[in-house]
């Protein structure tokens, strides 16, 4: 295990996050609506941290919800509504175990996948297609590479150790069997800002020579099986 995990608790400074009208528009336009979920899915969410996420989607009404991380510390800070939807586990131990006959009609990593080398990343993705429900899509979030302001993001963790761009996550995808069949930006800061970004993106694209994709400093990824 990478030696940075030892003291992670403290660099991450964990607490119970606050679900915000704010974070659940921002959930509802970014995850909910964009990969058309319903309250009747079959929710994973691997790497869920102090849970904030497992939150939003007990808030919006959905039935079975799982969330899963290696810290055991985290279990304190999990919102009280999704208390009982966390487990304290390795991934690969929750798929040969408790979750190996179990199929997910959403699966979502969260600033989880650059803490994989590129060939562990692949080989979890790889495992995570195999619990997919038909119709079933997994839904990613990391530092987009491709971005000016991606580095900070990338590099301001030491734990973590693959970068991707929205073109290497497609090759990513198709080399597990799976297509990408969207990615998008992960939008944040105030109202005046959401406005303005876009404004001062367009205006760099059409000067640069090879503007990035997306101009956002993280980027979502959906993939899902093309069978």
């Amino acid at each position: 295990m990478n030696k940075f995990y030892a003291n992670y608790w403290e660099f991450k400074g964990y607490e119970t996050q606050t679900l915000k009208p704010k974070h659940i528009r921002d959930f509802d336009r970014e995850i909910w609506n964009k990969t058309q979920c319903n309250t009747d899915m079959r929710f994973l969410e691997v790497g869920c941290g102090t849970g904030q996420v497992l939150g939003y989607l007990k808030s919006k009404g959905a039935k079975d919800v799982t969330g899963i991380d290696q810290d055991p510390a985290l279990a304190e800070f999990i919102p009280e509504a999704a208390q009982n939807d966390f487990q304290a586990i390795d991934i690969n131990e929750f798929l040969a175990g408790p979750g190996k006959t179990a199929r997910f009609d959403r699966i979502f990593l969260f600033d989880v996948l650059e803490h994989f080398t590129h060939a562990d990343g692949q080989e979890l993705l790889k495992k995570l297609s195999g619990v997919l429900a038909p119709k079933g899509g997994i839904l990613l979030k990391m530092p987009n590479m491709s971005s000016p302001w991606g580095a900070q993001h990338q590099y301001g963790d030491l734990t973590h150790v693959a970068a991707y761009t929205p073109t290497s996550i497609r090759q990513m995808a198709l080399s597990v069997g799976l297509t990408c069949t969207w990615c998008g930006p992960n939008v944040q800061g105030s109202p005046m800002r959401r406005f303005l970004d876009p404004l001062y993106h367009g205006i760099l694209s059409k000067i640069l020579m090879t503007p990035p994709e997306i101009w956002t400093a993280n980027f979502y990824a959906y993939l899902e099986d093309p069978s």
